[in-house]
């Protein structure tokens, strides 16, 4: 029997998946996603190419969450195992905190750590965790590893994750962790492929999204990051408001009356690219509203310029910069914001490839200056790379 892992990436109405064989180079064999969680559910599985193999739907008001989704997975896969045994469930975790620097094998203690790290990502901890208890639940015999976006900023500089505060704070975990990590990981190893001599050089790549941030790389590994103690800090997102004054959240507090539940909600749900535009957090639907929008154009323009802003921090915290790569949902599909943060950054010598831009294809700079590239993320093959050494460390 071939054994296959399981990747899981969950949200708070979705539950995105991929399955893949359990090689030296775990290779995708179907990947889907449940969405429209807890009445319009529906589920789309796709095999490596991109052809849809199983789409289903759960209307009428039937109710659909994350344990459902699990199990129906584990019975599709039984169906259609053909000769594969799965070995293992690896998870994406948000937060690691200081206690976790590398994939874990999850247990109660291990769940337990996590849970309290749920304040620090509130948008993404509870969920993650969610899909864990549920097979602890049901399948209990299966070994769960937990792998986290913070880990991978564990090299920075220890200057690097410092807020200026009293040091007894610094003691109970009030530090800088940085996120997306795991995609940053898999943009750092396919560097090394693609490019070795921009992988040993001065990288920023900017995951931009509905979760967006900037990670600087020396030599493949992070030296400084936008995102903070929590994944608001940095740049503006979907519908996360990004660095603020921490004396407008006082502000909010004392003067507006707000209670701290309702300033939390504004910042991480009601703030970002939705709370300028007043329209979406969608990227595509603000630029095809923007050009008899204001409000819109001007939630463009604000997220390309904070996105400008802390590069310039960033090039700072590298002493230069040789290369600048787009990923994430916006950075890989969106040339017209490849376009406008690459014209910001001109001062450095950045030059776009304009019909290359507009092509999408990976190399999309001109001149001698940076080189720019465009590279599409794979969270889930770090995932089970990090899974694979998890159950062998355990072993």
């Amino acid at each position: 029997m071939t054994p296959v892992l399981v990747v899981l990436n969950s949200g708070s109405s979705s539950l995105k998946f991929q399955v893949l064989e359990a090689g030296r180079e775990p290779a995708c064999l179907f990947k889907g996603l449940f969405e429209g969680f807890p009445v319009n559910a529906r589920l789309t599985i796709k095999d490596p190419t991109g052809a849809v193999v199983e789409e289903a739907r759960w209307g009428g008001g039937v109710k659909f969450g994350h344990e459902n989704a699990l199990m129906h997975l584990v019975s599709w896969l039984r169906a259609h195992q053909e000769g594969r045994v799965l070995r293992a469930i690896g998870h994406r975790v948000v937060h690691g905190g200081e206690a976790y620097g590398g994939p874990v094998l999850v247990d109660d203690d291990v769940l337990r750590e996590l849970d309290k790290l749920s304040p620090l990502a509130p948008l993404h901890q509870p969920h993650n965790l969610e899909p864990i208890r549920i097979v602890r639940r049901r399948l209990p015999d299966m070994p769960q590893v937990a792998c986290f976006d913070t880990a991978f900023h564990r090299t920075q500089p220890e200057i690097a994750t410092m807020f200026a505060l009293p040091r007894d704070i610094r003691e109970r975990g009030v530090r800088r962790f940085g996120f997306h990590g795991l995609s940053y990981e898999y943009i750092a190893s396919g560097l090394r492929a693609l490019h070795p001599r921009l992988a040993d050089g001065k990288v920023i790549v900017a995951h931009l999204g509905n979760g967006a941030s900037l990670c600087a790389l020396k030599a493949g590994v992070s030296v400084a990051t936008t995102m903070g103690f929590s994944a608001l800090d940095g740049l503006p997102m979907g519908t996360r408001c990004g660095a603020i004054d921490p004396g407008a959240i006082f502000y909010m507090l004392r003067e507006m009356k707000l209670k701290p539940e309702e300033a939390e909600r504004i910042l991480y749900n009601k703030s970002g690219l939705l709370g300028v535009s007043g329209l979406s957090n969608d990227m595509r639907t603000l630029r095809a509203s923007a050009a008899g929008n204001a409000q819109a154009r001007c939630a463009i323009d604000l997220f390309v310029y904070r996105i400008v802003r802390e590069a310039g921090s960033l090039i700072s915290a590298l002493g230069g910069l040789d290369g600048f790569v787009f990923t994430g949902g916006i950075g890989e599909n969106d040339p017209a914001t490849r376009a406008e943060t690459t014209a910001g950054m001109s001062w450095i010598g950045m030059r776009l490839d304009e019909a290359a831009n507009r092509a999408g294809r990976p190399l999309i700079s001109s001149g001698d200056g940076p080189t720019i590239l465009v590279m599409p993320t794979n969270e889930e093959s770090i995932i089970a790379q990090q899974t694979l050494s998890a159950l062998q460390t355990a072993t």
